[in-house]
């Protein structure tokens, strides 16, 4: 055994895994920060969107005094910035009110595309349109005095709303399409995916919130769901700061956004409104089973097989939620914020869609069904469809990511020392690489 574990050892420093671009402690003070929000709002049962907005903010704040004061991240040369040698204001003005110009639009577009979308005005959506309308003269006016400082100390200004914003002033020939697409997209990760996380943030933050102590102490199934129900609020919660905290002296600013167009399908149609998997969906695998929640159901008379299976969920979850929180501050899909390597991500390249389909596997079990034997063939057909969705979302990002040095080399460190990827080596009896 001591042998064993000498060899490991030796074989971890001859094969160092490459650093990752978010640290640790990052998302544990995030974690912190959130757990005494959750500890103030139950004490005093603040259960409302507020406290669950405020509960973002929790996770949000010590992430970025960790980034700053221990990560020290502003002085990272990802950002693109140089503090020791600032520009004179006369130097770079043309340049930030350019962007600004270009800034603006896409805001602009945005907020049209939200005002004609009968979508973003129904259910959750209320509120995320409430919280963007608050912000968005903050925004505007914040984003003056940001502009015209941050361009002074970036080594180059001239971005893609710069571009943007010459193209609209008619400033540069020729018109600089590629960075404009790309700053387009960036932004459209943005609108489309902020509103979506900000719609989902109270209702299970009051869901947890209002969660019976009692009941969930005495009744196994009530205590898994109490507890997965306090996962999705920690994924939630970073997610949210993700997409709010873009920002490059944070060095959380988006790098590139995905420029394939297989990227974007298969991540939007797992989000609503273009949601395939939902009810009534193509890819609705729930049809002839007893839904989401069928192994309270089918498991109810055996009471020790329903415990097992009930932490079994919780534990991925909680997977689910660390690959999350090991973000940091830089969450968000379809975009390159920086390569991670810690975490869950130490084990395999994809954490979140691997835990996340195994849930909806144990949770619905779809060979389990109140129909005919047609219907398991359905429900069984539906989810490996859609666990290939999955997959699908998973090869597109990894074609994107491939295109930064960084994930190439912790790809191919993965491939030699990750755990998943080496049992899958060996469950196909493919040789392992390196």
């Amino acid at each position: 055994m001591f042998h064993d574990t000498a060899l490991s050892r030796a074989a971890r420093a001859a094969d160092p895994r490459p650093r990752s671009a978010v640290s640790t402690g990052c998302g544990l003070a995030g974690l912190a920060g959130l757990l005494v929000w959750i500890a103030i709002a139950r004490t005093f049962g603040m259960d409302g969107p507020l406290s669950a907005m405020a509960n973002v903010a929790a996770c949000g704040l010590p992430m970025v005094l960790w980034s700053v004061l221990v990560d020290k991240v502003h002085r990272n040369p990802s950002t693109g910035i140089d503090w020791s040698n600032p520009k004179p204001l006369r130097e770079t003005y043309e340049i930030s009110l350019t962007k600004l110009a270009g800034l603006w639009l896409t805001w602009a577009a945005i907020g049209i595309i939200y005002g004609l979308e009968r979508f973003y005005w129904d259910g959750n959506y209320v509120f995320a349109m409430w919280c963007l309308g608050i912000a968005a003269p903050v925004m505007f006016v914040v984003s003056i005095p940001y502009m015209l400082w941050i361009d002074r100390h970036l080594t180059e200004p001239r971005d893609g709303a710069w571009a943007l914003g010459a193209w609209l002033m008619g400033l540069a020939e020729p018109i600089e399409r590629e960075a404009i697409y790309a700053h387009l997209r960036s932004w459209a990760v943005k609108g489309f995916f902020l509103a979506f996380m900000l719609a989902i943030v109270p209702p299970g933050f009051g869901d947890f919130i209002r969660g019976d102590s009692a009941q969930v102490l005495h009744d196994p199934v009530a205590l898994a769901n109490w507890l997965i129900t306090f996962m999705f609020v920690i994924d939630v919660a970073f997610a949210t700061v993700g997409y709010i905290l873009t920002l490059r002296p944070l060095d959380s600013h988006i790098r590139s956004a995905n420029p394939f167009m297989a990227a974007w399908t298969a991540a939007l149609i797992c989000y609503p409104p273009f949601v395939l998997m939902g009810d009534g969906g193509v890819l609705d695998y729930h049809v002839g089973t007893r839904g989401p929640d069928g192994w309270t159901i089918w498991l109810a008379g055996h009471p020790i097989l329903m415990a097992a299976t009930g932490a079994l969920l919780v534990a991925l979850t909680a997977i689910y939620a660390w690959a999350t929180m090991a973000f940091g501050l830089r969450f968000s899909n379809l975009t390159n914020r920086g390569i991670l390597t810690h975490g869950p991500y130490r084990f395999t390249r994809h954490p979140a869609y691997l835990s996340k389909n195994l849930f909806w596997v144990i949770s619905t079990l779809p060979f389990l069904t109140t129909g005919s034997w047609l219907d398991a063939v359905r429900a069984c057909a539906l989810m490996a469809v859609t666990a290939g969705v999955y997959y699908w979302r998973a090869r597109t990002e990894e074609r994107h990511l491939e295109l930064d040095p960084d994930y190439r080399a912790y790809s191919e460190w993965m491939a030699r020392n990750g755990a998943v990827p080496r049992l899958f080596a060996r469950l196909t009896g493919k040789p392992r690489a390196g």
